[in-house]
């Protein structure tokens, strides 16, 4: 399934339960909610399974003071609903700081890597999840 908009896609891959999205540009609130509530509609596929989120930031520019809010809420959300790993690919500094604020709200910190390149993130999900669905 796939959801798209404009700021967003969000793939969901049922075999291997793992969730790949693409961020784009400046969020605001309006964004960050609408992706939220897509991203719940999307994983219902997975049926609680535990699943593994692998996002690419390298287009998503720093966003308004509410989205950390908003995503530190979908990240505590992820949480509750059994994600097992997060990895994030960026390159920004700026952002950098927003999605560490957004793991600390969410809980997540302990759960989430940041990669510099896709390669990167791609070779850690095989090792850390793909492998390991055998």
């Amino acid at each position: 399934m796939t959801a798209f908009s404009l700021q967003y896609s969000i793939d969901v891959d049922e075999e291997t339960a793992v969730v790949r999205a693409k961020i784009y540009g400046l969020w605001k609130a309006e964004t960050a909610n609408a992706y939220h509530e897509d991203f719940i509609n999307e994983l219902k596929v997975l049926k609680g399974r535990p699943w593994v989120k692998v996002a690419d930031l390298t287009k998503w520019k720093t966003s308004f003071e509410k989205v950390i809010e908003i995503i530190g809420r979908h990240q505590a959300w992820a949480r509750k609903n059994n994600v097992q790993l997060q990895l994030y690919v960026l390159d920004n500094p700026s952002t950098f700081r927003q999605l560490n604020r957004m793991f600390d709200k969410g809980g997540t910190a302990d759960i989430s890597h940041i990669f510099r390149t896709m390669d990167e993130a791609e070779e850690f999900l095989k090792e850390n999840w793909l492998d390991k669905q055998d």
